[in-house]
């Protein structure tokens, strides 16, 4: 049984006509007569006796009228809180940001996120590797990478640019012998140490950002880091140098089959948007070079 006909029934079972019936309902009258007729054969019972006085139910369609009206509601609910559970946008939404960039870009803003939707239940997850999407251990993500997996959809956002940085206090030292700050996964010298620093050595090897951040800050050596952590750091000075350009970017990142779920399609385009504000720094575009 189709529901329009359903409506259909109850518009004539009010108006008493197919005419009045097709402008409540804004159809033509014709089309009023034929799901009428439509649903009678379905049903194989005679709803309404035809006159030139219009359309009077019969006992089969008073019958019916009760739970036509029930269905009716029933329809209307589904509607009202489809609608505004999409308009309210409430309910749990798990973000994975990796924490470095989670404190420098993303929670500046989620102020601002709160304020616009305040229904939705946020959880900030910042880890130092990736949560597994697919087995929902978080609803969108944030993620420095070069090639995400094939199960996410999302776009890249920003390219990804560094910078080697040096406290300009400790840079008459470092300069005469050169040292240098690596991650603990790099080989013994990297591109950018081996081009301009061939005879540097190795001051300290750290398995986080912000742990190199502080060391160079400190005047441990230097070291070649994201523009959106370094720039932020009112110590340190970028130096002119070529660097070959990092292939990673910041994407926008959720599982296929939550990509038109309201309140992940809203905090998609709002977190898309805050990392296109930031892009000047992600860039590089205010650093201060020694």
């Amino acid at each position: 049984m189709n529901w329009d006909d359903l409506r259909v029934f109850l518009a004539v079972s009010r108006e008493g006509s197919v005419s009045r019936a097709g402008r409540a309902l804004g159809i033509n009258h014709t089309t009023v007569a034929r799901r009428v007729a439509a649903l009678e054969k379905t049903l194989a019972a005679r709803l309404f006796d035809r006159s030139r006085d219009g359309y009077a139910l019969t006992q089969a369609g008073e019958n019916m009228v009760p739970m036509a009206v029930a269905m009716e509601a029933s329809a209307q609910a589904i509607d009202r809180q489809v609608f505004g559970r999409d308009a309210v946008l409430s309910g749990p939404l798990k973000l994975t940001v990796p924490y470095d960039f989670a404190n420098r870009i993303v929670v500046p803003a989620l102020s601002a996120f709160d304020a616009r939707y305040p229904c939705i239940d946020l959880e900030l997850l910042t880890t130092t590797g990736p949560l597994d999407l697919q087995a929902r251990e978080a609803d969108l993500a944030l993620r420095l990478t070069a090639s995400p997996p094939d199960y996410l959809v999302g776009r890249e956002i920003v390219p990804l640019r560094h910078g080697v940085y040096v406290n300009p206090r400790h840079w008459p030292a470092l300069e005469a012998s050169p040292r240098v700050v690596l991650f603990r996964s790099q080989g013994p010298l990297p591109e950018w140490v081996a081009t301009h620093f061939p005879e540097a050595t190795v001051a300290l090897r750290v398995d986080n950002l912000i742990t190199m951040l502080a060391a160079v800050e400190a005047g441990l050596g230097l070291a070649r880091m994201p523009c959106f952590e370094a720039d932020s750091s009112t110590t340190l000075r970028r130096l002119d140098l070529e660097l070959t350009p990092s292939t990673w970017g910041i994407w926008v990142l959720s599982h296929v089959d939550l990509r038109s779920t309201a309140r992940v399609r809203v905090a998609r385009e709002f977190f898309t948007e805050t990392v296109e504000a930031a892009a000047p720094l992600i860039l590089g575009e205010r650093s201060a070079y020694l």
